[in-house]
């Protein structure tokens, strides 16, 4: 059993009534997300509660009435993949730490310099941030929030959002590995298998990322391949 003192609630309301297990929050989690977990490393106390706090207990008739048992197991399980989980204040940080790292990550791959037209590293955009002191609304999307951020971080750091289409031709000895690193980086616009072999391409992809597209296919064919860019929007 889970140490009451370091466990949280999961709740769950359904027909008019209200129930509440205490649990770890972590496994719980994991629970919710799938993961097959004894319920006994979970659970911190063995009953179903209409008020947790209080010690307030659900009787079997509204247990049976809204899961149809009165089996704590299940009952339990059902509360936490149907209900809300407590989320301590560790886990609160945790998931905020990040999705701060996944906007700093949208705005280092989306955004460039406009003068130099290179990404912004990733430090610099951390520490800009945190200068501005941008607070992250973990009500809403991360990505959702990415141009109010630009918008806060223009002032310090002036960035561009750009779309870059990469005209590739690969020799026929690296086409089978090079394909998936183009599909990875973004759509592939024109794609044109020559009778020698080549393949030629025609990429689309996020500004910040042009260098690392660069060194993926030059070491992916080991420099047998022409790379070029052939429109900035």
């Amino acid at each position: 059993m889970v140490d009451l003192d370091k466990s949280v609630i999961a709740r769950f309301t359904s027909h008019g009534h209200h129930f509440e297990i205490r649990v770890d929050s972590e496994a719980a989690l994991s629970v919710k997300k799938g993961a097959n977990i004894d319920l006994h490393d979970v659970l911190a106390v063995n009953r179903i509660f209409t008020d947790a706090r209080k010690g307030l207990e659900a009787s079997m008739k509204q247990l049976d009435e809204v899961f149809r048992t009165h089996d704590v197991n299940e009952v339990a399980l059902a509360i936490i993949k149907k209900g809300e989980i407590q989320l301590t204040q560790e886990h609160r940080d945790k998931a905020q730490d990040l999705r701060l790292r996944q906007l700093v990550n949208l705005i280092h791959v989306n955004g460039v310099d406009p003068k130099t037209h290179a990404p912004h590293p990733v430090a610099r955009i951390e520490t800009a941030l945190k200068e501005v002191k941008f607070h992250l609304d973990e009500s809403h999307p991360v990505e959702a929030q990415l141009h109010a951020a630009i918008d806060k971080l223009r002032p310090l750091i002036p960035i561009k959002f750009e779309i870059k289409e990469m005209n590739v031709k690969i020799s026929p000895n690296h086409t089978g590995q090079a394909y998936g690193v183009l599909k990875k980086f973004g759509p592939i616009l024109k794609e044109e298998w020559q009778n020698n072999g080549y393949l030629h391409a025609v990429v689309e992809i996020p500004g910040g990322l042009e260098t690392d597209f660069y060194e993926q296919l030059n070491a992916m064919c080991h420099g047998n391949v022409e790379i070029n860019i052939l429109k900035t929007k």
